[in-house]
């Protein structure tokens, strides 16, 4: 027999159709205001999102409101339903038990008449957990409308089942991420987190400067938790380094086998040379990351390819009778392998003349690779490749030998005292960087999957790889690295202890196979229904409604859904203090804030520059653009150290001040957490700095718009 609906305040209606999933609830006549109290605290009927539970049994089911009003009246009882706008639509979602436990997914489902309950605080919290009482929830935030609740996230279903970050640009999505982080590597509880972020635009690197050790093309001396970027050419597989180095060939080409069977020789010589643990010749492969010279092979792959040589007399075309041209001093043009200088061959003669008896002819056997040799010849001689093909102490010797190996290399990408290891690839050319990304990824993959069993393999110490600006080499362009090896990882990297954490503006552009596998997705506020309907896509529970909010979402505020949370929940993610967000806010055209309190820059700013100043001012702008570089080192500057001054003083605005009267450089920090750097500063400047009786009205008179200035 069915219960009546009670008299109980926290009773919304009644259940009048269920189909699958999706219930339709009558609201009851009680509620006229559309506002009901439940001890003491007050609560809105048929909010959009909001929680009701339905008790069946020993069991409470619990489902989210999508629909309300007459949308949510069934289609058979639309023409006569005289109040067909109190109806609401539900959709089950998970099932609480007396104990206090909550699952999702259903055993059963509600019969007609079943009375409908709104969620109170004590449910939500009974729901989304307590932190105390379970080790393995971090709090991300808070319940958007219940700040005493926490907002928890289960870490093991976060990082090994994989997440997505999602929201359009101005979302909050980048502090979001840093927010994420700062919890996720927490040292009193997580003392061995492992966190790899891939920075496209070098914006974590300050937020997360004291729990991360960042890597990048360019570092900034001045930051001592900044080195540089290397990817050791020798640790790519054969494909990868042919797609680098020496690009694409025919189809039909022989000469990637033949190019295999000399890198293979290569090693080979190498590892006879400097024998390496665990591996022998018998079991070497030509994708094994084992170091051999680059520039060597190089260097014999263009002289067969350009060589000339003395042919006369039967001369046969070994080295010492090949034909290089001479400098004014009557040296041969050799070349220099190491600094990828190619050796200058004379031009044939192929007929013999009495007065002239030489005869110079091509070497025999070319590969006819002239065009791929000198793309590789220019890429080993250009700094912005350095990266690869020079890559510090892991630049092997015509030889083979190299400085530091494999254990330094992953030892400082995933082994170091800090939990998180920001690879900056700003400064990576954007021709390649979605193949660089494709073999960054496979080389931690590669490592993690065959060290799976030891201690600091993936099983033992989990990976989660969080990758920035997902969209631009996730794609369905699947002549990437990116793509093809980050679908491996997130259809097999639980197996093995590495999460893949996707962050992105546009998910209607990523790989459709790599978003259907993230267990669980933050998506903050997205305006686009095409990239709406990716996300209602990829979710598990039938939740268009709730997805239908991410329009109205306010900045920094996320529905989380998926594996990692029990119900989806609408949350507030606490963000980070302002002095460590990332560097990604929107620049600042005209501050609402006064002089004194506005970092420089803006449209607002008087600059009262002398013609000195301006055209130092174009000079650094041009230095920064050559050196593809946005720091102006000292050493440009022509000094080596800076003898900075540090000032003490209580400032509502500025953090500190320091000054440099060498090279007369004043450096500002502001306490939202900018630094700036004024040029060519005079001391008695500094001093009336010091002594002013507000810095920050001096700065904004005397020093802003007077002075050539940096961003640091």
């Amino acid at each position: 027999m069915k219960n009546k609906p009670s008299q109980n305040a926290t009773v919304l209606g009644t259940v009048q159709d269920v189909s699958g999933t999706s219930v339709r609830v009558k609201l009851s006549g009680n509620h006229l205001s559309g506002l009901t109290f439940v001890n003491g605290q007050g609560y809105r009927i048929g909010q959009l999102g909001s929680f009701v539970k339905i008790p069946v049994g020993y069991i409470d089911l619990f489902g989210i409101v999508t629909q309300v009003g007459a949308s949510a009246v069934p289609e058979n009882l639309s023409a006569q339903e005289p109040d067909g706008y109190r109806w609401l639509t539900i959709q089950l979602i998970g099932e609480g038990y007396n104990s206090g436990k909550f699952q999702r997914g259903i055993s059963q489902y509600p019969t007609i008449d079943d009375d409908v309950h709104l969620v109170s605080e004590k449910d939500l919290g009974r729901i989304y957990g307590r932190k105390g009482e379970q080790n393995h929830l971090v709090k991300v935030g808070h319940i958007a409308g219940a700040e005493s609740i926490e907002a928890l996230v289960d870490i093991n279903k976060l990082v090994t089942r994989h997440s997505a970050i999602v929201g359009t640009t101005g979302s909050g999505k980048s502090t979001t991420v840093a927010g994420l982080l700062s919890a996720l590597s927490e040292k009193s509880r997580f003392p061995s987190a492992r966190i790899v972020v891939l920075d496209i635009h070098g914006e974590y690197g300050k937020a997360l400067s004291e729990r991360a050790h960042v890597y990048k093309i360019n570092p900034d001396s001045r930051n001592v938790n900044e080195e540089q970027l290397s990817l050791p050419f020798w640790a790519m597989s054969f494909d990868e380094l042919m797609k680098v180095s020496f690009g694409s060939f025919n189809s039909e080409s022989k000469v990637p086998s033949i190019l295999m069977e000399k890198i293979l020789e290569y090693k080979k010589e190498s590892l006879k040379l400097y024998p390496k643990s665990g591996i022998t010749s018998e079991n070497l492969s030509v994708d094994s990351p084992v170091p051999f010279s680059l520039n060597a092979l190089w260097y014999e792959l263009y002289c067969n390819e350009f060589g000339t040589y003395y042919s006369d007399n039967n001369k046969l075309p070994i080295e010492e009778n090949w034909a290089f041209e001479k400098d004014a001093d009557g040296n041969e043009l050799k070349g220099n392998p190491a600094l990828g200088i190619p050796p200058k061959f004379r031009k044939i003669k192929t007929q013999k003349k009495e007065e002239d008896p030489e005869k110079i002819n091509y070497l025999p056997d070319g590969l006819n690779i002239r065009p791929q040799l000198e793309s590789l010849g220019a890429k080993l001689r250009t700094p912005r490749h350095d990266f690869l093909f020079k890559p510090g102490e892991w630049l092997p010797d015509t030889d083979g030998h190299t400085k530091k190996d494999l254990p330094e290399l992953m030892k400082g990408w995933i082994g170091t005292e800090k939990p998180i290891t920001i690879l900056d690839l700003s400064g990576v050319p954007p021709t390649i960087i979605n193949d660089v990304i494709g073999i960054l990824l496979r080389v931690l993959y590669d490592a993690l999957f065959w060290a799976r069993n030891l201690s600091q393999g993936g099983r033992e110490r989990p990976l989660l790889i969080v990758m920035e600006e997902a969209h631009s080499y996730l794609n369905d362009n699947f002549q990437g690295l990116a793509s093809s090896i980050v679908q491996k990882i997130v259809k097999e990297g639980r197996k093995y202890g590495i999460g893949a954490m996707i962050v992105s503006q546009r998910p209607s552009e990523i790989n459709s196979t790599i978003l259907s596998q993230c267990g669980t997705f933050f998506a903050l506020r997205l305006s686009n229904s095409t990239d709406r309907s990716h996300i209602t896509g990829a979710v598990t529970d039938n939740l268009e409604g709730l997805t239908n909010m991410l329009p109205i979402l306010r900045t920094g505020e996320s529905i989380i859904l998926g594996e990692a949370v029990g119900l989806p929940m609408r949350t507030i993610i606490q963000a980070p203090p302002k002095d460590k967000r990332p560097d990604s806010h929107d620049p600042i055209v005209c501050d609402e804030r006064p002089p004194e309190e506005s970092p420089s820059g803006g449209w607002g700013n008087l600059t009262e520059y002398t013609q000195d100043d301006i055209a130092k001012t174009w000079e650094d702008f041009s230095l920064v653009w050559r050196q593809q570089n946005p720091n102006i080192t000292t050493t440009q500057k022509g000094e080596i150290n800076m003898a900075w001054q540090s000032f003490n003083f209580t400032s509502s605005n500025l953090a500190s001040a320091r000054y440099d009267d060498v090279t007369m450089t004043l450096e500002v920090s502001f306490n939202s957490g900018g630094v700036y750097q004024y040029f060519d500063v005079p001391a008695q400047v500094w001093e009336g700095f010091k002594a002013a009786g507000s810095q920050g009205k001096y700065l904004a008179s005397d020093i802003k718009g007077r002075y050539r200035y940096s961003k640091v």
